[in-house]
Parts: C-alpha cells; sequence; structure tokens
C-alpha cells in the first residue's frame, strides 16, 4: 500500500498591497525608475503620521491623544481637536502641491482624505514624502465567477430555486467526505446546537450518536468522537458526523505532530472540498483583508459528514510528508458506509490506476452496492495519456476544468498582452518597471536550474531588486517563488506555465500574474533580449479576449485507463477545478480562513454536491442514475482558442450541466450484479456470469481494441417518455444502432445494440465520437473505439526443448502483415545468497528492510524488445505482494525516470515494458502480507537481448490478411537448454499490438 501526498496551498498575507501601498524606487545605473502609471478618478490619499485614535505623541506643540489603557477615546477633546487640526493641514497641503480640492478629511480612525485627481497628480502624490499610500476609489467589478453561478445553480431559473430554494437544495441528504478533516466553527459549517428530542427533520442525539432521518426514509446514524482541538459541542445539525482515522498512519511511521488527532483540519484541504460540497449558503469570504463577496455550497442544505484520514506532516516545504494510509482510508470508507451517507466525496489519488480492484476500489464497490454515489478525483497528473487514478466504473471519476476568474495582464511596451490569473494586482492599478529572467539573475553558489524555478536563494539581489521577475512554473511551490523574489528585493513576478497548465490565483509576496505556456517563448525573447526591459502588470483583463472556458485543465490527469483493456471511458465528466474559493483550516479559537485551491481535489467535490440536489429531487436514485444523469446531459468544454473540445479521456462525457440533469430523459442503469460479472470478465473471481466489460451498462461505450465487427448491448430505463431517435458521430467507423428509434412511456425498460466496424480510421489511434439519443429529451454518451492492427492473445505458453504452437490472430488491416519475432531469452532468477530474506533467496542491496520491500537493480540493454518482471508466490489465496518497477539515472540515490506497478490483491504479479528505454531498472517486491508456508521468486527476462537461447520462428511470416477476418500461424522453437524458462515476443507489423510467448523447458528426459 502506498500513501497519497495532500497539500493546501500556502496563504502569504497581501494586506499592504491591497490597502493601495506604493513604493517609490530611487535610480541608479543597474536599476531604471518604475514608473507609477494611474488613471484619472477619486483616491484615498493616506499620510504617514498617526490618527487622532492612536497618536502617541512626538510630535512638538501636540499632546498624546491615544486614550489610555481601558479607556474610550475622547474625539472632542482640546487636545483631539488641536491635533486634528494639525492633521487637516497637512493634509490640505498635499493636495494643495499637486492643485487637487478635498472631498472628504479624515483624521481620527485614518489620517487622510480624499480627492479627484488626475492620473498625474496621483502619481505625483505617490512620490510625495509623508504620504503612505494612494489608493483608487471605485466600485471593484471583478472577472471571477463562482463556480455555482457558472453551474447555474443560483437565481430566479436556477437549480436551487427549481428545488424550492437554497434551504431545500440537499435537503434531507449527507454529503460524507474522507479528507483531511474539517474545521467544525467555520461559517460553511455553522448549524445549531443538537438537541435529544427524536425529530423527523432534525438532528439529534440519541445518547452519544447523532441521528438524522434522511429524504429517502433511512437514518444516518454516527457516534461522536473527541480529541486533540474537538469536543462533543463541535457537532451540530449541519456538521453531523465526525470521526478520523490515525492507526494506520502511526503504525506506518506517519509524523503527525504538526496534525491534531481528531477531526480537525491540519491541512485545509477537506474543509475546502467539504464547504465546495455542501457547505452553507452566503458565507462571506476574504482573505488577507480582501473581501471576495459571499460563497455557497453546491448543496447548501445537505448535512456533512467528515472522515479524517489523511495527515499533515510536520514539514511545510514539502509534501513528502504528508499522506493517507490505504487503512485508514478504507477504515473511513467503512465508517462512511455504515453511518448512512448518501454521498461520499473522495478527493484522493495516487497516479494512474494499475487495477480496478484496489482495497479502496473494492469498499467502493461495497458502498455502491449499499446506494452511496461515490465521487473521486481523476488525479493531478496531467496533461499526459493514460495518467488518471480511479478506473472502476461503479463511482463517478472527475476531471477539473476552468472557469471564469480574477485575472490580470502582462503588457509589453509594443502593445502585447496577454491575460492571466490574479489576485495580487490591485484593481485599478498598474505595475511597470524593468523585467528579468529568473534564470538570468542565478545568486552566487545557485544553480541556474533552481534560479529559473525562483527557489530560496537562488536569486542575486543586485540583478533582482526593483524588478519584475519571470518564474518558471515548476519543482517549487507557487508562493514559495513569489517570496524568493520578495527575498531578492523584486517589486512584481510573472510565473509562467512551461507547459499546458491550470493558472491559480494565489497570494504572492509581491504582485503576480500567473501566464500561460503559449505565451513563455514571446515573452523571455523580449526579456532576455531587452536591458531592463520595461513591462507592466495591470489590473483586470486588458486583451479585450474574453478568456475561454470551461476548459480542461492541464494538470488534470486523461485516460485511456490502461488497466481492465481500456473498454470503459475514464475520466467519466469534469466540473470546475481552477482557482477555486472555499474555506480551509484554523485552530480553535482561531479566525475561520479561505483560500483559492486548484485541483481534480476541488473537481470531485462539485460532483458529490451536485449528486446530492439530484438525490433531493430524487431521494431513492442509485449511484449509477445519478452518474448516467450527470453524464447524458454533459456539453463539451473548450481549448484555448474557444473551440469545442470533445476528447473524453480528458473531459469525459463533458462538462456538468446541472440546469438539465434532473430530468435526463433516458438513463443507463447498473448495479451491483453487473460490476461483478465485469469483474468475472476482467479475470477476477466474482461468482458472476462474466461479460465483456464493452457491454457494461454504463453511459458511455469504449472498445479498448477492434479488429473485427463487434456489438455492444446498452438498455435504458425511461424517464420522459416519448419518441427517441438515434445519431452517431464517429469517423471512420461504420456504426449501426439498432433500433434506430423507438416510443416509450416512462419507466419502460428499452434494449438496443451498436454494431462498430472498421472503415478508414487509423489503426493505434482512438476514434471519438457521441452516440445522441433525440426526443423529448436528450441524451448523449461518449464513445471511444480503439481500432488495431491485429487482435491477437497477449499471451501464449508452451513446454518441452523444442515445440511450436498455434497463435490465433483477427486482422485490424487487409493485406500482408509482417511478424517480428524476439527471443527466447531466459527468465533469470534475482538473487543474492549472501543477503537471505524470507521465502526468498537473496536481496542485492541490504537484505529485507521492516518494511517487508525488497529490492534489485536490472541493466536492460539496448536492443530489448521486451523487459518481463514475474513475481511468482507459492501461496495463491492468502498473501499480497506488489511488484514495482523503476527506470532510474543510477543505483545510488537514484533518481526516478519512469514507474510501472502491479499491485493488485494477490500475490502474484508482473510488469512487462514493450520497447523499454535501455538503462538502469530498479525493480522492488513489497511482502504487504503473507500467510505461512510462504515462500515466492522475482525473476526477469531481457527479450531481444544478446542473452537469445536457441531458435525462434513465426510461419507463416507474413501473413495474408483481410481486414475483420481471423487467421492463425505458428510459433515455433528448437535447441533450448534444460531446466530453464524462456519468454519471446512477436510483434504485428509496426504497431503496439504483442504476443508474449512463455515456454517451459523441462527435463532432458
Amino acid at each position: 500500500m502506498s500513501r497519497t501526498s495532500l497539500r493546501a496551498a500556502a496563504v502569504v498575507s497581501l494586506a499592504a498591497l491591497f490597502a493601495g501601498t506604493t513604493t517609490a524606487f530611487a535610480a541608479d545605473d543597474s536599476n531604471p525608475p518604475v514608473a507609477v502609471q494611474m488613471q484619472d478618478g477619486v483616491y484615498v490619499v493616506t499620510l504617514d503620521d498617526a490618527p487622532v485614535a492612536t497618536y502617541a505623541g512626538g510630535v512638538p506643540g501636540f499632546a498624546a491623544t491615544k486614550p489610555a489603557k481601558g479607556k474610550s477615546l475622547d474625539a472632542h477633546s482640546a487636545n483631539a481637536k488641536k491635533y486634528a487640526a494639525h492633521l487637516s493641514k497637512k493634509q490640505a497641503d498635499a493636495a494643495s502641491a499637486v492643485g487637487a480640492k478635498l472631498i472628504y478629511s479624515y483624521s481620527t480612525a485614518l489620517n487622510g482624505f480624499a480627492a479627484k485627481l488626475t492620473g498625474a497628480q496621483a502619481a505625483k502624490l505617490t512620490a510625495t514624502p509623508g504620504v503612505k499610500s494612494v489608493v483608487l476609489d471605485q466600485k471593484v467589478h471583478v472577472d471571477a465567477v463562482p463556480s455555482t453561478d457558472f453551474l447555474g445553480l443560483s437565481g430566479a431559473t436556477g437549480v436551487w430555486n427549481a428545488l424550492g430554494g437554497i434551504s431545500e437544495a440537499g435537503k434531507g441528504v449527507v454529503v460524507g467526505v474522507v479528507d483531511t478533516g474539517i474545521s467544525p466553527e467555520h461559517a460553511s459549517f455553522a448549524g445549531d446546537p443538537l438537541g435529544t428530542t427524536p425529530s423527523a427533520t432534525t438532528p439529534y442525539l440519541d445518547g452519544n450518536q447523532v441521528v438524522f432521518q434522511k429524504s429517502d426514509g433511512t437514518q444516518f446514524r454516527s457516534d461522536r468522537t473527541t480529541g486533540q482541538q474537538w469536543g462533543l459541542d463541535d457537532y451540530s445539525t449541519k456538521l453531523i458526523g465526525a470521526r478520523y482515522f490515525s492507526a494506520g498512519a502511526l503504525a506506518g511511521g506517519q509524523d503527525v505532530s504538526a496534525d491534531y488527532l481528531s477531526p480537525r483540519d491540519g491541512a485545509g484541504h477537506g474543509s475546502h472540498t467539504a464547504s465546495t460540497a455542501a457547505g452553507n449558503a452566503n458565507v462571506s469570504a476574504s482573505i488577507s483583508g480582501v473581501n471576495f463577496g459571499t460563497i455557497t455550497g453546491v448543496a447548501p442544505a445537505a448535512k456533512v459528514a467528515m472522515y479524517k484520514a489523511c495527515w499533515e506532516g510536520p514539514d511545510p516545504a514539502t509534501t513528502d510528508d504528508d499522506g493517507c494510509y490505504g487503512s485508514d482510508l478504507i477504515a473511513a470508507i467503512n465508517a462512511a458506509t455504515d453511518d448512512g451517507v448518501d454521498v461520499i466525496n473522495y478527493s484522493i489519488g495516487g497516479g494512474s490506476a494499475n487495477t480496478v480492484l484496489s482495497a479502496d476500489d473494492y469498499a467502493f464497490l461495497n458502498a455502491a452496492a449499499a446506494g452511496i454515489f461515490v465521487s473521486a478525483s481523476a488525479g493531478n497528473s496531467g496533461p499526459g495519456a493514460s495518467t488518471a487514478d480511479h478506473a472502476s466504473p461503479w463511482y463517478t471519476t472527475v476531471a477539473a476544468s476552468t472557469i471564469p476568474t480574477y485575472e490580470g495582464t502582462v503588457q509589453l511596451p509594443d502593445g502585447t498582452k496577454w491575460a492571466g490569473a490574479t489576485v495580487t494586482v490591485p484593481q485599478g492599478q498598474t505595475i511597470t518597471g524593468p523585467s528579468i529572467y529568473s534564470g538570468d539573475a542565478v545568486a552566487s553558489g545557485a544553480a541556474a536550474a533552481d534560479a529559473a524555478l525562483c527557489a530560496a536563494g537562488s536569486l542575486d539581489p543586485a540583478k533582482v531588486a526593483g524588478k519584475i521577475v519571470v518564474c518558471d512554473r515548476g519543482v517549487i511551490a507557487r508562493v514559495d517563488k513569489s517570496a524568493t523574489v520578495a527575498a531578492a528585493g523584486g517589486i512584481g513576478m510573472i510565473l509562467v506555465n512551461v507547459s499546458p497548465s491550470s493558472l491559480d490565483n494565489d497570494f504572492h509576496s509581491v504582485p503576480t500574474i500567473h501566464i500561460q505556456n503559449t505565451a513563455r517563448a514571446a515573452l523571455l525573447a523580449y526579456v532576455q533580449g531587452t536591458p531592463n526591459a520595461p513591462v507592466s502588470l495591470v489590473s483586470g483583463n486588458q486583451t479585450g479576449i474574453v478568456t475561454p472556458t470551461p476548459q480542461v485543465a492541464g494538470f488534470s490527469s486523461r485516460g485511456p485507463m490502461l488497466t481492465g483493456g481500456s473498454d470503459v471511458i475514464k475520466p467519466d465528466i469534469s466540473a470546475p477545478g481552477v482557482a477555486i474559493l472555499a474555506a480551509t483550516n484554523n485552530a480553535e479559537g482561531a479566525a475561520p480562513t479561505f483560500g483559492f485551491l486548484s485541483g481534480t481535489s476541488m473537481a470531485a467535490p462539485h460532483i458529490a454536491g451536485i449528486a446530492a440536489l439530484y438525490l433531493t429531487a430524487h431521494p431513492n436514485a442509485s449511484p449509477a442514475e445519478i452518474k448516467s444523469a450527470m453524464m447524458t446531459t454533459a456539453y463539451n468544454t473548450v481549448n484555448a482558442s474557444g473551440a469545442e473540445a470533445t476528447d473524453p479521456f480528458a473531459q469525459g462525457a463533458g462538462h456538468v450541466d446541472p440546469t438539465k440533469f434532473l430530468h435526463p430523459g433516458l438513463i443507463y442503469q447498473n448495479g451491483v450484479g453487473d460490476w461483478l460479472a465485469y469483474l468475472q470478465g476482467q479475470g477476477y473471481d466474482a461468482g458472476a456470469t462474466p461479460i465483456d466489460a464493452s457491454d457494461l451498462n454504463l453511459a458511455s461505450i469504449a472498445i479498448g481494441s477492434l479488429a473485427k465487427e463487434q456489438t455492444v448491448t446498452r438498455t435504458v430505463t425511461v424517464e420522459t417518455a416519448g419518441t427517441y431517435t438515434a445519431a452517431v458521430n464517429l469517423p471512420g467507423v461504420t456504426t449501426t444502432v439498432t433500433p434506430s428509434s423507438f416510443t416509450a412511456a416512462a419507466g419502460d425498460q428499452v434494449t438496443f445494440t451498436v454494431t462498430f466496424k472498421n472503415a478508414s480510421a487509423p489503426v493505434e489511434q482512438w476514434a471519438t465520437g457521441f452516440l445522441t439519443w433525440t426526443g423529448p429529451e436528450t441524451a448523449r454518451s461518449p464513445i471511444a473505439i480503439y481500432p488495431v492492427t491485429a487482435d491477437a492473445p497477449v499471451e501464449v505458453s508452451g513446454t518441452g526443448l523444442s515445440g511450436s504452437v498455434t497463435v490465433p490472430v483477427t486482422s485490424g488491416v487487409s493485406g500482408t502483415l509482417p511478424l517480428t519475432v524476439s527471443g527466447l531469452n531466459p527468465l533469470i532468477l534475482l538473487r543474492d545468497p549472501a543477503h537471505v530474506v524470507k521465502g526468498h533467496t537473496g536481496n542485492e542491496a541490504s537484505g529485507a528492510d521492516t518494511n517487508g520491500i525488497q529490492y534489485w537493480y536490472v541493466d536492460v540493454p539496448a536492443g530489448t524488445q521486451l523487459a518481463q518482471f514475474t513475481l511468482d508466490s507459492s501461496d495463491d489465496t492468502g498473501s499480497d505482494l506488489d511488484l514495482y518497477v523503476d527506470r532510474v539515472d543510477n543505483k545510488k540515490d537514484a533518481n526516478v525516470l519512469e514507474s510501472w506497478n502491479s499491485a493488485s490483491g494477490s500475490a502474484d504479479e508482473q510488469v512487462r515494458v514493450f520497447a523499454p528505454t535501455p538503462g538502469t531498472y530498479r525493480v522492488r517486491a513489497d511482502v504487504f502480507g503473507f500467510t505461512n508456508p510462504f515462500t515466492w521468486d522475482l525473476s526477469y527476462a531481457n527479450v531481444g537481448s544478446h542473452q537469445t537461447v536457441g531458435t525462434l520462428s513465426a510461419s507463416p511470416n507474413p501473413l495474408v490478411v483481410s481486414l475483420g477476418e481471423q487467421t492463425s500461424y505458428q510459433l515455433n522453437w528448437s535447441k533450448l537448454q534444460a531446466g530453464a524458462k524462456y519468454v519471446g515476443l512477436v510483434q504485428y507489423g509496426t504497431s503496439s499490438v504483442y504476443t508474449v510467448l512463455e515456454v517451459a523447458a523441462g527435463s532432458k528426459h
């Protein structure tokens, strides 16, 4: 089991920036003057001297006016009036010096004045001695849109109103959150104290349990707990459940000293996800003194139950010491199911899924079987293909997309403009100064690579002071980069992506605009090509181009899922996940906090909350029904140019549309029997009749390998009566829907088939499109088909020193199909007799470590076509071993370059790397659990390398083939050595389709 790291974004105070403080920089040869550009308007000008309320004396002729301890201010005393007149005189003098007239004079709580100024007058005042700040007085109109507004939840025609108003949206539903905990005093989770009188509508206490009668007629019932900074009175009619699970973390050596051994949130992540899904309505949100209006959870009337299973480590500079242990996560899922939540949000993941039945997958199967809708984050490892987590079909895997956010503009003197994300360039202001690329400002003794990333201590103050610094995104926390710039004397930062990714609103130490990678080349060409090149950071989007939304975030993990034959499309759907404003964490007695966070962690709770809204209207809906309703009513996301983006492995079925999903028209139902049949078809012993994964009754259709014509079957339950007609858009693939039209009443079930045959779609590429049923409602399903050169067995086997095996092949092309044969190569047992470990012959490095992990290094030479690593145990039922393979750069303090793993619940695991990059591979066996007697072996083979033994051939070769037709060939081997096992490989044409041959040579007799 591996743990998963979580990290909430740090919040750096910028109260001074938002108070309008400006700074004048003296000119010198290396740092030209900073030009402060200001517009005409009404300004509030603050002067340096203390106002009456805080004046402690010191000005000759004026006594202190600050009230004594325990006393109130007497603003009408003679001393106060005298000092106020003095301040007013200085204010009038300052205004007169620039030819301005006062609108207001302030002297008691603030020493300053309001005046209507030209931009030139305001700029002159900024540079006047004794002036603290010059701030434009205006009604602020920010570019951001709350995610709930973007989703169409608010307003007279919004979803909340359709459900009876905010007070009804999520009513009777419990949203369970498995995460880092919760902040009970936060306004997003405020409720009334719990009483002891049983109620049909209000949560109440029954002994030490919180009881709540849900709208589906069942009961939520959860034990109250206490812990560090957590008492029994932290539960309320809103926060009706809160438990924590740390035994696994503590047993695994997790340092939780910086966290709370209680349900209290030590990281901010759990409060953020919980408030996004089901936080109270109209909660005023501010960060570092900046008011961002109000926030409302997606299902504000829903109840919240927190199941803390993720822990914050003591080092804020790294995520390595944060994590969630599998045992704790399973305990949390189990508890949530036992308590009776309706929805679980699971914003936790660990990289590309390698199985559909990990321990948490299995726990969620049972939770879904119990009627619980599960929303799981897809992961933040995008934009590469096959990076998504959570591959199982019984929950909903969520991608992250953008919404309109707070923006600023990077502007060059020639008029070039790039819009980006910012909350640190004050409204109405422009910050202009010379610029420098951080990679060109390397501090003595620092590495250029660190400087490019603005790592702490990497920038030379002599080069950075007074300048706007361009920093590359990556490795270092975004807010830490601006702290580095500030420490070196920089006045601003342009944070630029180096690859497609999110644009994030962070509270930086200097005014910062975060821009996309598409601007990087031109920006650096200008900054590096022009000494002290002036740039401007301007508030608001000044480009005249509205930033297209929703775009799938660059960080959002993608499909296709490599596990399960790629016959299920993941992610399932996308939802807002970039720069989401929600609750964060606080200590007991401290002020509640808010923060902007980005990630699929933020997208998943939107879907969890939307599921709660569906349950408000349909209290007895199954998880599959809710998922289907979301998917079939989703719409396409867009790309950076605003054009529709239709990639199902990025957006799933599309972006969720709550304004339509309450009445989906047609519903694709599936349940535990279907899931077990699916698992049986995947090779698991689920005690069911197997089905092809492509036939699982999902609101999407995928075929991970199409060589011949294939028909899939679906059944829909009619939600809205009427006549529905099918249409398919799938370029290059001939598609037939039968029946193509039907008329049915509400509640009827209609079964149809869809037949696919490749006509002209390129092989070894995904063909994608949609099946759309149009009628009283529209129900759209994404389709992904992968035409292949050939459909052949992944593995065949044989025995003997010589022999042959027949290999059946269905061709996906017509003509001749060459067969490239590699091997045979021996399976080599990894052993080191000098280091004996339990159940095995040795560990090359250090023997068995205390965590039951053994590892070896294997050299994979050039010319290898397949590197195979096989972990074989004598115990196939009671033990659990996991296999990890990493390509590394050396055998000491190795850096991981690529990774693969096989970590199912069984004791036999295998990793195959086709066409591997030559180099050093670290092979790790993790003895996670075992029963005695117990032995195991780990072996490897480099197929196609110089270790070839005997002969291997294919006949006939090439094959004469016809598209969709089946044929066969013989694999023949001879001259093998007795007592060994061998591996060979067949590649079909130049495709990525392979058949692996394993031969047990046996003895000579």
